[in-house]
């Protein structure tokens, strides 16, 4: 069964999408069978795994069927559920890709049946194909996060190492309660992920001393870095492993994705 885990922050630009991309082509690489799920309207996730182009049917409509869980077969969501596998030899890697026109999904489940359990129940269907699904939340405390939160094991809290980023996290956090008391109580905080750290700078070694010092034992060990080729592999369509498996980057988050694995 499928262990889910959710990367979830409000604040846009911490490198959100760039984890949970990257953590699932990990995963992938150290031949975990693995699921991307891209729950982000601006199907940035979808992209930096090569898949740019508009789908016939994609997270969107899977979402409408998980109004009613029995209408989510595995061979209904094969259909939407695209290989990683053709160009870039990542066998063990899919994904469920997004797309613009699911921002109107938020306004459609404001008075619909199951709002908040869609994406639970779409996991739900698909929990024994998988042995880790990785959700990729938008950058915001909207339904759609609700949804990744409700229907997740646990969650993974990418921080940047910039001066804003405790508000955030404080924020994320309460929401994350609630969610607990409310929706899904076995819900974990996995930790939170320092990202963006630059060693020259010290504003970023403070703001990493901060995050420890605020939510003790709650801060991994691996340290994302600030690096020029996690930022170029995207726009190649490339998680960062195939796309510069020696870099700095992608030597960080096969660490990170060792010490999730290793618990």
């Amino acid at each position: 069964m499928a262990k889910t885990i959710a990367i979830c922050n409000q604040k846009g630009g911490v490198g959100k999408t760039t984890t949970a991309v990257n953590l699932a082509a990990c995963f992938a690489a150290l031949e975990k069978k693995t699921l991307l799920v891209d729950i982000d309207p601006q199907a940035n996730a979808s992209q930096s795994v090569g898949v740019n182009e508009v789908q016939e049917e994609d997270i969107y409509e899977a979402l409408v069927l998980a109004e009613k869980p029995e209408e989510l077969t595995p061979e209904k969501l094969s259909e939407i559920i695209k290989s990683a596998n053709q160009e870039y030899k990542l066998k063990c890697l899919s994904i469920m890709p997004s797309s613009p026109g699911l921002a109107k999904l938020e306004i459609e489940l404001v008075n619909a049946a199951n709002r908040e359990r869609r994406m639970q129940n779409l996991i739900q269907a698909i929990k024994f194909t998988y042995e880790y699904i990785v959700i990729d939340a938008p950058p915001s405390l909207n339904l759609l996060t609700i949804n990744t939160l409700t229907a997740a094991n646990s969650v993974v809290i990418p921080v940047q190492c910039e001066y804003f980023s405790l508000q955030g996290v404080a924020e994320l956090l309460n929401t994350i309660k609630l969610v607990q008391n409310n929706l899904n109580s076995n819900l974990k905080i996995e930790g939170a992920l320092l990202t963006m750290f630059d060693s020259r700078n010290s504003l970023s070694k403070q703001v990493a001393d901060d995050v420890r010092k605020n939510f003790p034992g709650r801060v991994f060990e691996s340290i994302i870095p600030r690096n020029v080729k996690l930022a170029e592999a995207p726009s190649f369509g490339k998680p960062i492993l195939l796309y510069d498996i020696q870099s700095a980057g992608c030597l960080a988050y096969m660490k990170f994705a060792e010490e999730l694995l290793n618990g």
